[in-house]
């Protein structure tokens, strides 16, 4: 799984022009899952993901996480991180989970991030065609790779 973390003040996301899930401070998270990912993707990137120490201390300083400051999440599928560009100008998705391993993926890791946090989590809507605005504060983004823990 890769999962691209973005520091925001809010965000939101649109499907056919209503609002599906918007937050306020805390993460929006981009989410690819592939073929190969299981629940021990899910339960290392969960970890990942409410540990980091990327929000400001009263000093400045990105030293909490999403716990210490009570942040939210909006989760959104994307199967475009999987994307290979080594050949060509047009991507290929092959390592991307198709919907009947993915949709379970994606629903268990909504499942765990909800029992971690005390905040809702929100989410958009695997394979619709989403609107994603953002603030990112900070600019802060990190990615995730399950697959490269070490």
């Amino acid at each position: 799984m890769i999962a691209v973390l973005q520091r925001v003040s809010e965000a939101s996301v649109k499907i056919e022009n209503e609002i599906k899930g918007n937050i306020n401070y805390g993460l929006m998270i981009l989410l690819g899952i592939e073929e190969a990912d299981n629940q021990e993707d899910i339960e290392w990137l969960t970890r990942k993901i409410i540990n980091m120490r990327i929000f400001n201390d009263d000093n400045g300083v990105m030293n909490k996480s999403l716990l210490d400051v009570n942040g939210e999440i909006l989760l959104i599928s994307q199967f475009t991180l999987h994307a290979s560009t080594k050949k060509g100008n047009r991507p290929s998705y092959i390592k991307a989970a198709k919907p009947d391993i993915a949709i379970p993926l994606y629903e268990k890791m909504l499942n765990e991030l909800d029992q971690q946090i005390t905040t809702e989590i929100q989410s958009g809507e695997f394979g619709a065609d989403m609107k994603v605005s953002l603030v990112n504060d900070g600019p802060v983004t990190i990615i995730l790779d399950s697959k490269n823990k070490l």
